[in-house]
């Protein structure tokens, strides 16, 4: 079950799409949590055995004091996927051109905070951005084509598919601007990482991985492009290729410390969290 469903997330579909799971005897189900349907209660039930979302999904109920029964066990990203596009061309972007502007931004709690941290780190000042909450992706890319907002913040392919169209200026990268943070990774409960099932996926998804850190990103989109049909192919071929130049995926599915210590300093400049909490108390 995934969080959210994008060419960001290639490593994953690549392990489904790509026949990984069938050679190690698996038959993939894969599916998108919705408000109604979550991830958690999922896992719980065992009607979805892991799932891809993100290490700072563990924090509010660290900040609780509580045990945590679900950790994330492999990397996905390694560095924030988002964009800023700009409706005008732009040259030479300075961060605080977003100060003062309306700015589309995707309010769910990691970009959110990243998009902060990255201003943070470039001398802007978030809270001087007239924030415009337009509702879920669909809906954000909508109101940007309608004319709304100066700038919009989007995981790819939508910015890239916007630049394609004629409809806006991709300005920035905010993964390009943290540099590797733990953003995106898989997660299961304590019991179902102890099974042969588990130990099935880890040899099919390293196996992915791998291959995809060096396979063109055209044998890439012929292969997950039926997961995307909405996006144009050579729109997802060059996302892929912003992914790859990004440094996005890492051959060594771990979720390395530098990137976890990175993720804190993002979180904790938020206000989401009140202090670090240790690797171990989320990650294995």
């Amino acid at each position: 079950m995934a969080l959210r469903h994008s060419a960001f997330y290639a490593p994953l579909l690549m392990t489904i799409k790509g026949g990984y799971l069938s050679k190690q005897g698996l038959d993939p189900i894969y599916t998108v949590a919705t408000p109604d349907n979550p991830i958690d209660q999922n896992l719980r039930a065992g009607t979805a055995h892991l799932s891809q979302t993100a290490p700072a999904i563990s924090f509010a109920a660290l900040e609780k004091g509580l045990e945590l029964d679900i950790v994330h066990f492999a990397s996905i990203n390694d560095r924030d996927g988002f964009y800023l596009t700009a409706r005008e061309p732009t040259e030479n972007f300075q961060w605080s051109d977003l100060e003062g502007q309306d700015v589309l931004v995707d309010h769910l709690f990691q970009p959110h905070a990243t998009l902060r941290y990255a201003m943070f780190l470039n001398g802007a000042d978030f809270d001087k951005v007239n924030v415009i909450d337009a509702g879920n992706v669909e809906q954000m890319d909508k109101a940007f084509r309608s004319g709304q907002g100066a700038y919009v913040h989007q995981q790819g392919p939508a910015p890239q598919q916007l630049e394609n169209d004629g409809e806006g200026f991709i300005v920035a990268s905010i993964g390009e601007a943290i540099g590797p943070v733990a953003f995106s990774s898989l997660c299961a409960t304590h019991e179902w990482l102890k099974t042969d099932m588990a130990e099935a996926f880890l040899v099919a998804y390293q196996q992915a991985m791998t291959d995809i850190i060096d396979m063109p990103s055209i044998q890439i989109a012929n292969t997950i492009h039926d997961f995307l049909p909405n996006i144009d192919k050579d729109v997802l071929v060059t996302t892929l290729d912003d992914y790859k130049k990004l440094d996005t995926w890492k051959s060594n599915i771990s979720i390395n410390t530098n990137s976890y210590e990175n993720l804190l300093k993002v979180f904790l400049h938020s206000g989401y969290i009140t202090k670090a909490h240790p690797m171990e108390s989320c990650i294995v």
